[in-house]
């Protein structure tokens, strides 16, 4: 429980002085990284970044592209300035680090463990980039349709097939039920199978309905599956206006649960690989 807990803390540490550059690419001060570690001095500290900068190179790296010269003049003293020595540090950078550290340091043990992981996991959503933009759409799918169920609740809608039908019915041309047979899908499948394209044009249907009906103060069923259906053909006139293919004809994909399965079983074989490189 005490080694569960250090290493719940330790973690926290690493993420709470993680930054984010201009580029949206995550690093590590290695001042601020190297006293998590345990390491006091900075002269001991430095010992380790060169043995790491040095794996780098010898992995074939470009080392500049992992290990970035960040050091400043800083004063101490009236008139009198130093330089002070620091790197900015990728994640890469960072595993490099852990793995020549003094594995005798439990910090430095921990931090094998975590930083193996945390790359590990960055290989397999690099992997996974395309199932992992339709997963993420997919979930935003699920949370807006729920805010729009509820915005046109409170805006009298009863009938609640009619309302949803019609904005299928002005995005795909033809009903739901016929979206389902014509893509040769199952009843209640279709955004559980659609493609990143797909889910992103229902997507704008349904935050851009939602929007109208709360700006135009819509009321009732007629008026509500009217606007439904209006935004829904909007958006698919603008997929024809700018030659895309409009959704009917999209092919589609496995279904999501596929992806989720297959998502948990890479994050815990990369897991489960992580540890074994760092019980070497």
């Amino acid at each position: 429980m005490t080694n569960e807990i250090t290493t719940t803390s330790l973690n926290k540490d690493f993420e709470s002085i993680k930054k984010i550059d201009e580029n949206g690419v995550e690093y590590w001060e290695a001042r601020e990284l190297m006293t998590i570690l345990g390491y006091a001095k900075w002269q001991n500290a430095e010992e380790v970044i060169a043995r790491a900068a040095k794996a780098c190179i010898n992995s074939g790296q470009d080392v500049d592209n992992h290990f970035t010269d960040i050091s400043k003049m800083v004063k101490i003293g009236s008139d009198s300035v130093r330089k002070v020595g620091d790197w900015k540090l990728d994640r890469y950078a960072c595993y490099l680090i852990a793995q020549n550290g003094d594995s005798k340091k439990p910090e430095i043990a921990l931090a094998q463990t975590y930083f193996a992981i945390q790359t590990r996991r960055q290989e397999v959503f690099e992997k996974m980039s395309e199932a992992s933009k339709r997963l993420f759409i997919r979930g935003e799918v699920t949370e807006e349709n729920k805010k729009l169920f509820s915005t046109a609740k409170q805006a009298g809608v009863k009938k609640f097939g009619s309302f949803n039908d019609a904005g299928y019915r002005g995005l795909y041309g033809m009903r739901l039920n016929d979206v389902e047979n014509k893509k040769g899908i199952k009843k209640g499948e279709l955004l559980d199978r659609a493609g990143t394209t797909e889910l992103a044009a229902n997507l704008f249907r349904i935050t851009q309905t939602d929007e109208k009906i709360k700006k135009e103060n819509v009321k009732g069923d007629d008026q509500a599956s009217q606007a439904h259906f209006m935004v829904g053909g909007k958006v698919r006139q603008t997929i024809k206006d700018i030659g895309g293919t409009t959704p009917e004809n999209l092919q589609p994909e496995r279904h999501i649960k596929e992806l989720k399965s297959e998502k948990k079983k890479l994050i815990k074989d990369a897991e489960k690989k992580a540890k074994e490189i760092t019980d070497k």
